[in-house]
């Protein structure tokens, strides 16, 4: 995928957020039309409703109606129902008694009348829902005149948090329902000003001789702790459309500096994310405090227009010329990292904001080819969301939903009534995770066509929230399985189609299935019983009790209850038990593991008896004794957290290989580790997780020992040793004594992604208090020596004093970049501060 399109998959989320609020012009029949009494007695709790009562349609009304039901989708999107309310002729109420109250559309939530609207304020899609969200928010959104109201503001802000100042020549225009929108988005995260009297604008800094055109300033008051101090400015270039916004608060919100110890060519910032460069100031440890004052300085100097990070020579190996203190990396395609060699920071400034300067400088210098390894590797293109990466990949597809039935607040509850079986995801449409599932959950659908008595259905959460909570959805995407007289099963497996549809079909079936004879006992170890499972290849696990043992079989299933969906589990608790019992060479209580379809069985004595005991007991022996190790697989043997030996292999394990190791696993101690291997060819991440261990890929096949959850130290099998059972052995024996030097040690941290997720359930305001989630919005701390600070960082603690802002008062820190290795002759010069707008 090209660079310009990566620069834009982060913001495919907010896009799909975006175009529901796009006006569907001429789509008929949107408008629901209510008598009064019919009106009032729908206001829900906590509901948004803007209502037009009228009595007839005159030309004159006509077209404020047409402007009121292209606005229906627009306003549902964020949960305001839009109606037209009929008038009767005798009806002399407060809203159709009176002529004027007919000049009017009335905003309420639930039955408390917000907001009278004159009809001609409302005169077209973006002025109905700026200031309809503009009176929801009114106490979110603060509307200011003076000069002094700003101020006021911004010292109770200082220490506290950010604010985001919008002027608006007028309301009720596309830039000022821009505004609200964001706000409703991000309310909850800063502080949102609006004014509209163009004397403000020019008394916070807009020198343009006309103040015609709406402007945006992000104030950084959080990190104004003195009050005589005034919050920094930044403005935001583009024009005042919601997608610009978001990109501006986005920008505005990563961290002022970024520290960086790894290949440039690896690393990924929102900035290069967004299509802006990321320009590197090289440090080492001796001038460290200099150079980070320095990229501070040039941060701001560059904000909203490039991202500085401080790369460390000490902690990076590259092939850099020692002359080279900058380094420029932009997003496009296929074009490498520029080292350069400057003398101030002013020239840093023209890197970036004159792309010629670059070709310019490069011209007097020579670069070093970078290593082929390095580019074979370069995944400087890659989104550090693959969902999300995926699904912008793929937004152009059109998803085959005819065979997914769309459920509503009217239809759920009928719905899971018709069928006995009802499975039902639900999701939101504007969620990466939930888009990327219902690919998935589509190809299900196809697989499972004609099926009797299972229904595929889905909720979308954004235009039902009612629904979703009811149903105790906390999370998106959700799938549960609704059978009739039963509760539901949720399932909570991996959202491939493989395993979807194993759940559902597994789930068709009662857990534990009764079995009356012995003949369906033995059908069911065959695979042949139930008849609607016997195309489908899974291990069977039956139970067999005596009358003795009715405490084990209760807990049994309460085992197959909580294994619903997942387990084929069957009971037989006949009075000819014991003769099935000593046909397999068991005594009840005992389970029998059926796998291959009967041709391999196992038997397993019941010595513990709780439900609990039992479903860890039959999930670990369900496992393979040898298995090869898949990103699907993976999380169920880490559950059981104990080291892996695990065989790495370039293709599959020849036949010696396998059969040395399945004889280790078999004779393992206790079962104390997990012998396992993997396929590099078929799971390409054991690359990332050769490297992780040893830095380069060894030599393959390679056995590794490797304990996770203690020490994350790593053992390399002697290469010199060929792979039998006996030197196995002896080597797991020196490791049990001690005797063997670790290849590596795993560093003790989180494993975190690159970039905080953008999570809009936790910046959200929704209409609806039971669905409010105002805690603020806390990016996660970087555990660095030195974390960067954040402009709009709710956690970011600024290492140095407060600094005057006023550029008559103050010589610029870090003006040139004799700081930075190696040492430069630079000019000292008088510094140019941040512009305070």
């Amino acid at each position: 995928m090209s660079a310009q399109k990566d620069s834009w998959v982060s913001l495919f989320s907010f896009l799909l957020f975006c175009v529901s609020s796009i006006p569907m012009w001429g789509s008929a029949g949107l408008l629901q039309e209510l008598s009064p009494q019919e009106y009032f007695s729908s206001l829900q709790a906590g509901r948004a409703s803007l209502a037009y009562f009228s009595r007839n349609v005159s030309p004159g009304t006509q077209p404020f109606l047409e402007q009121i039901e292209n606005s229906v989708e627009a306003l549902q999107d964020y949960g305001i129902s839009v109606m037209k309310v009929n008038c009767p002729k005798e009806d002399v109420s407060r809203y159709c008694g009176k002529e004027n109250a007919l000049k009017k559309a009335y905003l309420f939530r639930g039955n408390v009348l917000i907001r009278e609207f004159p009809t001609d304020a409302l005169f077209d899609v973006n002025s109905i829902v700026a200031n309809v969200l503009f009176a929801l928010l009114f106490n979110e959104v603060k509307y200011v005149e003076t000069l002094a109201d700003l101020q006021n503001i911004e010292n109770m802000l200082k220490g506290r948090s950010n604010m985001v100042f919008a002027y608006v020549p007028a309301t009720g225009t596309a830039e000022h329902r821009a505004v609200m929108e964001a706000a409703f988005v991000y309310g909850t995260v800063h502080q949102f000003v609006l004014t509209t009297e163009a004397t403000l604008s020019k008394d916070t800094g807009n020198d343009e001789p006309g103040v015609s055109s709406a402007r945006l300033l992000f104030c950084h008051c959080q990190r104004a702790t003195d009050l005589a101090q005034p919050c920094r400015r930044t403005a935001m270039e583009q024009t005042l459309t919601l997608v610009n916004i978001h990109r501006h608060l986005k920008l505005m919100g990563a961290p002022l500096v970024t520290e960086v110890a790894e290949d440039p060519e690896k690393v990924s910032t929102v900035h290069l994310q967004l299509g802006l460069p990321l320009v590197f100031i090289l440090s080492q440890k001796e001038t460290y405090e200099a150079d980070r004052r320095t990229a501070e300085f040039v941060a701001w100097q560059l904000l909203g227009k490039a991202g500085v990070a401080l790369l460390s020579r000490d902690l990076v190996d590259l092939n850099i010329l020692l002359r080279s203190n900058v380094a420029l990396k932009t997003p496009d395609e296929g074009v490498p990292i520029k080292y350069l060699s400057l003398e101030d920071t002013d020239e840093v400034i023209t890197l970036v904001e004159d792309k010629s300067k670059v070709k310019q400088i490069q011209e007097d210098e020579e670069e070093d080819e970078e290593d082929e390894d390095e580019k074979e590797n370069n995944n400087q293109d890659i989104q550090d969301d693959q969902v999300m990466e995926a699904v912008s990949r793929d937004k152009k597809r059109e998803l085959p939903l005819e065979q997914i039935l769309a459920l509503t607040e009217e239809t759920f509850h009928s719905a899971l009534l018709e069928t006995a079986r009802t499975v039902v995801m639900f999701y939101a449409s504007w969620e990466a995770v939930s888009l990327a599932v219902l690919q998935s959950y589509t190809e299900v659908a196809d697989h499972l066509k004609g099926t009797q008595g299972v229904l595929l259905s889905r909720v979308n959460c954004w235009d039902w929230p009612g629904v979703c909570t009811k149903e105790n959805v906390t999370q998106f995407p959700t799938i549960k399985i609704y059978e009739k007289g039963k509760r539901s099963v949720m399932y909570n497996g991996m959202w491939g189609t493989e395993e979807l549809t194993n759940f559902i079909m597994l789930s068709r079936v009662s857990c534990p299935l009764k079995l009356a004879t012995i003949e369906e006992a033995e059908g069911y170890l065959r695979g042949e019983f139930p008849p609607e499972l016997s195309s489908f290849h899974h291990t069977s696990v039956l139970g067999v009790f005596s009358t003795a043992t009715s405490e084990a079989k209760e807990a049994f299933e309460e085992a197959g209850n909580i294994l619903s969906g997942h387990v084929t589990m069957g009971m037989y608790f006949e009075d000819d038990s014991l003769a099935l019992s000593r046909q397999y060479a068991v005594s009840p209580p005992a389970l029998l593991l059926a796998r291959s379809g009967g041709r391999s069985m196992e038997g397993i004595a019941l010595s513990k008896q709780s439900a609990q005991d039992m479903v860890q007991m039959i999930r670990y022996e369900l496992l393979d004794i040898f298995p090869e190790i898949t990103v699907q697989n993976l999380p169920r043997y880490l559950q059981l957290r104990k080291p892996f030996l695990i065989l790495f292999s370039d293709g599959d394990i020849g036949q010696m290989e396998s059969e040395e190791m399945l004889r280790v696993a078999k004779r393992r101690s206790q079962q104390v580790f997990v012998a396992c291997w993997l396929n590099l060819r078929k799971t390409p991440v054991g690359r990332g997780i050769l490297k992780a261990y040893f830095a380069t890929i060894p030599s393959l096949p390679l056995l590794v020992w490797v304990n996770l959850h203690a020490g994350g130290q790593v053992f390399k099998f002697p290469s010199e040793q060929s792979l039998t059972e006996m030197n196995i052995l002896s080597w797991l024996e020196k490791l049990k004594a001690g005797l063997e030097i670790p290849s590596s040690t795993l560093p003790e941290e989180d494993w975190k992604p690159p970039l905080p997720a953008y999570d809009f359930l936790r910046m959200m305001e929704t209409t609806m208090p039971e669905l409010s989630l105002r805690t603020s919005h806390h990016p996660e701390e970087t555990p660095e020596q030195h974390p960067p600070e954040s402009p709009g960082d709710d956690t970011a603690v600024p290492k140095e004093p407060s600094q005057e802002n006023k550029a008559e008062k103050v010589v610029s820190p870090g003006r040139d970049l004799r700081g930075t290795a190696p040492r430069l002759a630079a000019r000292e010069k008088q510094g140019k501060r941040h512009s305070e707008l």
